[in-house]
């Protein structure tokens, strides 16, 4: 079998999104826009789970949308959290640019996927 890249991403990233909610919640003290960014960033891989299996090309292309919309909103509560110092620059940074590949691979595969449909 072979390893799906962006499942395997994104769930890293939500690996990485929990880790980030922690700290602002037990450091930062910080609890609405952290849930936000819970919220969307783990919505991405919960997505393109779903799209694995989903019933039709149509659904899986339809998944993936959410996700690429979720990553979306990820990378707008990431800015507004650096923004407000609430996370270091370092930081948001790596997760920037882990959020952006998602939407670029996203990007790409929704496209391909739409060419074959037709």
């Amino acid at each position: 079998m072979t390893e799906n890249i962006i499942q395997k991403k994104s769930f890293e990233f939500a690996v990485q999104i929990v880790e980030t909610y922690k700290y602002l919640v037990n450091e930062k003290r910080e609890f609405v826009l952290s849930k936000q960014l819970l919220r969307s960033g783990t919505s991405i891989g919960a997505n393109v789970s779903e799209a694995a299996r989903g019933q039709s090309k149509k659904d899986f292309v339809y998944k993936l949308q959410i996700s690429r919309k979720e990553a979306n909103e990820t990378l707008y509560w990431l800015n507004l959290l650096q923004a407000t110092n609430f996370i270091q620059l370092e930081s948001s940074e790596k997760l920037m640019k882990q959020c952006d590949e998602l939407l670029r691979i996203l990007t790409a595969i929704i496209k391909t996927t739409e060419t074959k449909l037709g």
